[in-house]
Order: C-alpha cells, then sequence, then structure tokens
C-alpha cells in the first residue's frame, strides 16, 4: 500500500510540477501561429511528433541527465542562463510580431518541411525546454536516495511513476497541439491574438526566470560564502 501511495504521489508531483513550464494549454495558440502554413492533417503528425520527443528529452533528463552534465562538464546553471536566453527570445519575437502579419509565403507547406521543425523550435525551446529539463533533472535527483543501491525495485518504481506523469503531460500536449485550429474557431480571430499575446508574454516571462535562476545559481557556486563587499 505505501508503494502505491508512492507511486500515486511521484506520478501527481511531476504532473504539477511540469505542467505551468510546458503549458501545452497555453502554447495550443502559439504552436498554431507558428505552423500555420501547414494543413490540419500535417499540423496533427506535428503535435504527436512533439509529444514523442518531449517525452523523451524529459525521459532521458530524469534518467541520465546529471550524469550527462557531469560528464560534458556543464553546470546545470551554464544550461539554465543560455535555454532561458533562447525562451525569452522567442516570446519577445512573438510578442513584437505583428498580428496580421501573414505566413510567409516562401516556405512549402509540406510535411517533410514541418518535420525539420518538429524538434526545434515546437519541442525544444518552445514545448520542453530548460525549465523543464531543470525540474526533470530535479525530480531525478530527488528519487535517488543517499545509501540505497543504484537500482533498486523501490528506485524503478519511482522513476516509472515519474515517466507516467510525464507522458501524462506529453499527451496533453498532442491534444491540445492537435486540436489548436478548433480552440482557436472558439476564440476567434480577437480572442486568439489576446491569447497569443499574453502567451507569448508568459513565455518570456518564463525566460527571465529561467536566467534569473541560473545567474542566482552560478553566483551562490562561485560565491558560496556571500558576494564579496
Amino acid at each position: 500500500m505505501t508503494y502505491l501511495i508512492d507511486f500515486i504521489r511521484t506520478i501527481i508531483v511531476a504532473f504539477v510540477t511540469l505542467f505551468p513550464v510546458v503549458n501545452p494549454i497555453g502554447d495550443a495558440p502559439i504552436f498554431l501561429s507558428l505552423t500555420r502554413q501547414y494543413p490540419e492533417s500535417v499540423q496533427k503528425i506535428l503535435a504527436r511528433k512533439i509529444a514523442a520527443y518531449g517525452f523523451v528529452i524529459l525521459a532521458v533528463s530524469l534518467l541520465i541527465g546529471t550524469e550527462i552534465l557531469a560528464f560534458l562538464g556543464i553546470k546545470l546553471f551554464v544550461v539554465q542562463i543560455a535555454g532561458g536566453l533562447i525562451v525569452a527570445s522567442t516570446g519577445w519575437s512573438l510578442l513584437s510580431q505583428k498580428s496580421d502579419d501573414p505566413a510567409p509565403e516562401s516556405e512549402p507547406a509540406t510535411l517533410e518541411d514541418a518535420l525539420q521543425h518538429a524538434f526545434y523550435p515546437l519541442t525544444l525551446p518552445l514545448t520542453v525546454g530548460p525549465g523543464s529539463i531543470s525540474i526533470a533533472i530535479t525530480i531525478g535527483a530527488h528519487l535517488r536516495r543517499p545509501g540505497s543501491p543504484a537500482f533498486s525495485p523501490a528506485y524503478a518504481l519511482q522513476l516509472a511513476a515519474a515517466m507516467t506523469g510525464m507522458a501524462f503531460i506529453c499527451v496533453l500536449v498532442a491534444l491540445c497541439y492537435g486540436n489548436a485550429e478548433r480552440l482557436v474557431r472558439v476564440l476567434g480571430k480577437s480572442g486568439t491574438d489576446i491569447m497569443i499575446r499574453l502567451s507569448a508574454f508568459v513565455l518570456f516571462a518564463i525566460g527571465v526566470q529561467i536566467m534569473w535562476n541560473g545567474l542566482a545559481g552560478g553566483v551562490l557556486q562561485l560565491f558560496p560564502g556571500g558576494i564579496p563587499h
């Protein structure tokens, strides 16, 4: 019974901590604004691809994210600063874009072209960015209990629970992105524009917050005793 409670609790923690950062509902209009040149059938394929890529990124970050950063000699705060900058710039470009700007006609609206953009920028950093990766790495680090074996049935169960929560987030991404056109029809032109502006501002703010967290973490690591006067 204890294992079941811990399993459900880990699912909820993974879902609740990732949901506001991934923000599948708020990012759906942004996804649509970036993929307007593609037909709805292609957008649905893109939505499923983004969800699959997002799950892989989160799962890898959960399992071996800390080890990858240590092997490359990269600190987590560096990833936060660099990734936050990308997220903030994406949000700013969407925020400053004119609402009546047409989609570029020079880009061929083909499935092959759409799939080239499925990973970057639609998955990384728009959907699963440095904030989500940092959360996944942190969850993975907390699941490793000090003094316990490197791999135990209890640890495996907790990993499975965390990945289940991540899977729920990614399924929600596929549903929201795949039905973004329907959502936009409900909101209307003005409502969609407001939603995109608000989501873009939130995306910009999240990017700035991620950079701030990285800067704060970097200062603490460089000056563990405090900033010298």
